[in-house]
């Protein structure tokens, strides 16, 4: 598992054996952005300020020029071999698609051509983006639009549609599981919704969140009836929930009993589950751990200092 802070970059064990090691560190005029991690755990790739895309290692770094100019906001990892990525932007919302490790990436027309994109928007009155990017074992991928619901690809990134527009559009976070390719989760303005039909039909999981506004969502990879969400009071934070259901969103438990500290604000790319189920949440300037199902939470490892609120930047598991 990876986790990155504002000027580094860390593995650690994904069960939480061991301490983490970093393996990046940040400079001030090319800071790092989102991240994604390769299924063998060994390997992460993330975007730096400048459009470059660094894919590093405990043992090796290796730089591929996208040629985006835009901000990157998401990664998404197609394939290994060969390396193939989806790269979604801030300030515009478009996908790219990067083949091997030369680049540059080329812009996905079909996804730049979609009808629906007249009508993507941003609370502030700036350009949308492509939030997050999720797939399934089988190639359908999937890309939230922040303001413009959910966008879908039956053929790994190549041709897109929206899904069913039967969610709240305000999608801040979208995700799969790879125990079941049908299923898609999302945590929206409106809290959680669960597709089982890969995004034909939606239902509103809320039963028991605290509040609605939804900023991330992480699925067991074995078991899609388990998952973590968090819930805050709105997109300025205000006070944060970390909660946890057992039954696909049917019904939801707040887990804040659980933290050492208060949380004012939880934001979206900080919580996990990894490869062997192991859940991980970043609340305020410490990581946690959650084991046993993430029913058992404690500490795991406390940032550096740093000065502002939120030393943390993602996870990536």
């Amino acid at each position: 598992m990876f986790f990155a802070t504002t000027n580094a970059i860390y593995t650690v064990e994904n069960n939480g054996d061991g301490e983490p090691t970093q393996i990046y560190e940040g400079t001030d005029h090319q800071e790092h952005g989102t991240m994604v991690s390769l299924s063998n755990g060994q390997t992460v790739g993330t975007a730096l300020s400048d459009g470059t895309l660094l894919i590093l290692s405990e043992d090796n770094e290796k730089r591929i020029p996208t040629g985006i100019e835009d901000p990157i906001a998401s990664l998404l990892i197609v394939r290994e071999e060969p390396l193939t990525l989806l790269i979604g932007t801030d300030e515009g919302a478009y996908v790219y698609r990067l083949i091997g490790e030369e680049g540059p990436a080329e812009k996905v027309k079909s996804f730049d051509e979609l009808e629906c994109r007249k009508d993507w928007y941003t609370p502030w009155g700036g350009p949308p983006a492509v939030r997050t990017l999720a797939k399934t074992k089988d190639g359908f991928c999937y890309a939230d639009i922040h303001v413009g619901s959910i966008m879908r690809s039956n053929d790994e990134g190549i041709s897109w549609e929206p899904v069913t527009p039967d969610l709240n559009k305000d999608v801040h976070q979208v995700t799969t599981c790879p125990a079941d390719d049908n299923q898609v989760f999302a945590n929206t303005a409106n809290g959680v919704y669960v597709s089982k039909d890969r995004g034909n039909s939606w239902v509103n999981r809320i039963d028991g969140l605290p509040v609605r506004y939804g900023t991330a969502i992480a699925v067991h990879p074995a078991n899609p009836d388990l998952m973590i969400a968090t819930v805050q009071k709105g997109p300025r934070g205000g006070g944060a929930w970390l909660c946890r259901s057992e039954n696909g969103g049917a019904t939801w438990t707040e887990l804040n009993d659980h933290l050492t500290e208060s949380t004012d604000r939880i934001r979206t790319g900080c919580i996990a589950f990894t490869f062997d189920g192991t859940a991980w949440a970043v609340i305020g300037k410490t990581l946690y751990i959650g084991k046993n199902q993430a029913t058992d939470w404690s500490p795991f490892w406390t940032a550096p200092e740093y000065d502002g609120d939120y030393p943390f930047q993602t996870l990536a598991a």
